[in-house]
């Protein structure tokens, strides 16, 4: 409703609740005219028509900001036409763009698009729309994104793409989506600093920490690097370290290397007997034990037979790899000097 007016010389200075919410604009008395709209939730909002900008003031959350959450369509297309600043930004850096794409709303979403609203825009957290609609699973907004260039390979202040969070949150949609863009291909790719980065991840890493199989195959079927690495370690590392048997088996049937170390020197077998003891461990460990059929141990001092040249010298630090070859379990002996 029309809570107040300041009239002066010059202007008048009219504020307008909408909601609890406030915003003012001012006009010149002689020029202006006022329309007024039936609406379903309280009375009538007055939208006062000059040839200033409407400005926008609660907490710098605007009314369109409200409307685009709420996909309220009228008082999105009145705001607009009172020539509201599309991209006004919260202050949590939020655009309207980024509400509607939170809540996976289509038609807010053309609307403000037709206005020009970047669908690049980042918040101060660094995302942009298409993270907020592909972590949620909208696949129609991410597709209406994507097809007004928005950019899939942004990443945001936590180091993750849209992509990244897709995987991590289950949506199988709007990963295919994603993977059917071109632009994803570099995605899939190794990157510089990946195990050095304490926050590099890669879509696989995510997929297999939350245990998507559905997820884990279709990045595999799109030619991901199955052995990438982060400082964590591989794909592998993270699937047994959180207990998702099945992510698990489904690495090692694809032929992910279980011997692999992190930075830290640690095997995917090595983090389960370290940090684990539940029912999904022990199958893990049969699982990674099975695939690896194999048993490291490290040197603890150096070996040296003086007597037999043909013998294998060992120092302390090199890692020991014994393959069990038979069932009279008569090991082979193979070792690595780090």
């Amino acid at each position: 409703m029309l809570s107040s007016a300041i009239i002066t010389d010059l202007c008048v200075c009219v504020y307008v609740h909408v909601w609890g919410l406030v915003f003012t604009c001012s006009f010149d008395p002689k020029s202006y005219h006022s329309e007024s709209r039936r609406n379903k939730w309280s009375g009538e909002i007055m939208i006062w028509k000059c040839n200033r900008d409407v400005l926008f003031v609660c907490c710098r959350f605007s009314p369109l900001h409200h409307a685009a959450l709420n996909g309220n369509l009228e008082l999105i297309s009145l705001l607009l036409e009172s020539q509201a600043a599309v991209d006004i930004r919260d202050q949590k850096g939020m655009r309207p763009l980024h509400y509607a794409a939170w809540q996976g709303k289509a038609e807010p979403m053309k609307m403000l698009l037709k206005s020009g609203s970047s669908v690049n825009g980042q918040s101060d957290e660094g995302q942009i729309p298409l993270h907020l609609s592909a972590q949620h699973g909208h696949y129609d907004v991410s597709e209406m994104l994507l097809q007004h260039q928005s950019n899939p390979c942004i990443v945001d202040n936590a180091g993750k793409t849209p992509l990244d969070l897709a995987c991590e949150f289950g949506r199988v949609g709007v990963v295919q989506l994603l993977l059917s863009s071109n632009m994803c291909a570099a995605l899939l790719e190794p990157k510089k600093g990946d195990t050095t980065d304490p926050n590099g991840t890669s879509p696989l890493h995510l997929a297999a920490k939350n245990g998507h199989i559905d997820i884990i195959r279709l990045l595999i079927q799109a030619g991901i690097d199955i052995n990438r690495q982060t400082k964590a370690g591989t794909a592998l590392h993270e699937a047994a370290l959180c207990g998702k048997t099945e992510a698990v088996r489904l690495l090692l049937e694809s032929g992910i290397n279980a011997t692999v170390r992190n930075t830290y020197s640690q095997t995917a077998l090595d983090i389960v007997y370290q940090f684990t003891a539940t029912q999904a461990s022990r199958e893990i460990k049969q699982l990674l034990r099975d695939a690896s059929a194999a048993l490291q141990v490290r040197a603890l001092k150096d070996y040296c037979n003086n007597y037999d040249l043909t013998s294998l010298n060992i120092k302390a630090g090199d890692v020991i790899t014994i393959f069990l070859c038979s069932d009279n379990l008569l090991p082979v002996l193979f070792f690595l000097r780090l």
